[in-house]
């Protein structure tokens, strides 16, 4: 999907499995380029819980219009943030105060600048001249270990309570939720996914196929590949491409 702001084209597309061992989905996207608005969110509360809250997030972000700034385009974004949370609190309350929530994963553009919005372990990545980087940090307990050195990157693979996630859409009394800012480049891509996609690729297998084709191409390459070696978690991904108005299709990556 292609769409505009004042400073930048966007080639922009997503994409999601259920994967090859569970039997619904409760991963939810949303590209809204007109908007400068991505997102990418991983609900959990099993079947009528999980895909039902990620699904109030997508919806309550489809309505957050055309800002006139970036601080404008923040402060939609954060509250239809809230707007789903305290429905997904309802849709709990409905089924008896189940556990019903969904991490946020969200990209926002206005002009020449980013934000990123997020809770839980859903990420956002940035390949900029070849080079990838993670714009978020995960709110989970393994991370949190690991930022307290107490294990290292290779126990960490095998943490058994690796997806346990410190923070969520819809589970606390209010959204808690983190951001950072900076600036676009001519010819960046941002990738937006699950966890069900880091689970299987290393950084340097999602650099290639980042920057390899366009959005769709490059979105349903990863997607392939995560299926091809076992997809034992729903998958997600939207990729953003970025071009400057005025400049060269493709850009430097």
């Amino acid at each position: 999907m292609t769409g505009d702001s004042e400073g930048f084209s966007f080639d922009s597309a997503g994409a999601t499995d259920t994967g090859r061992v569970r039997d619904h989905n409760e991963d939810s996207f949303l590209t809204l380029p007109s908007a400068g608005v991505w997102m990418v969110a991983d609900g959990m509360g099993g079947h009528h819980a999980g895909d039902v809250a990620s699904q109030i997030l997508a919806e309550e972000l489809e309505t957050v219009g055309v800002p006139v700034s970036a601080q404008d385009l923040r402060a939609r974004v954060s509250e239809r943030v809230t707007r789903a949370h305290n429905r997904i609190q309802t849709h709990s309350d409905q089924l008896g105060h189940a556990t019903v929530g969904t991490t946020l994963a969200a990209l926002m553009i206005h002009e020449s600048g980013f934000t990123c919005l997020w809770a839980g372990d859903s990420r956002i990545y940035l390949l900029r001249k070849g080079r990838l980087s993670r714009l978020t940090t995960d709110h989970s307990e393994v991370q949190e270990l690991l930022s307290a050195g107490s294990i290292d990157a290779e126990e960490a693979r095998h943490w058994p309570r690796k997806n346990v996630i410190t923070r969520a859409i819809g589970i606390y009394r209010t959204p808690r939720t983190e951001m950072v800012t900076g600036m676009v480049d001519d010819g960046d891509s941002f990738l937006l996914c699950s966890d069900g996609l880091t689970e299987h690729l290393e950084d340097d297998e999602i650099a290639e196929l980042l920057g390899d084709g366009n959005a769709e191409t490059s979105a349903r390459a990863m997607i392939a590949e995560t299926l091809a070696r076992g997809a034992r978690d729903n998958v997600t991904v939207v990729v953003v491409r970025c071009r400057a108005n005025g400049g060269e299709p493709g850009g430097s990556r």
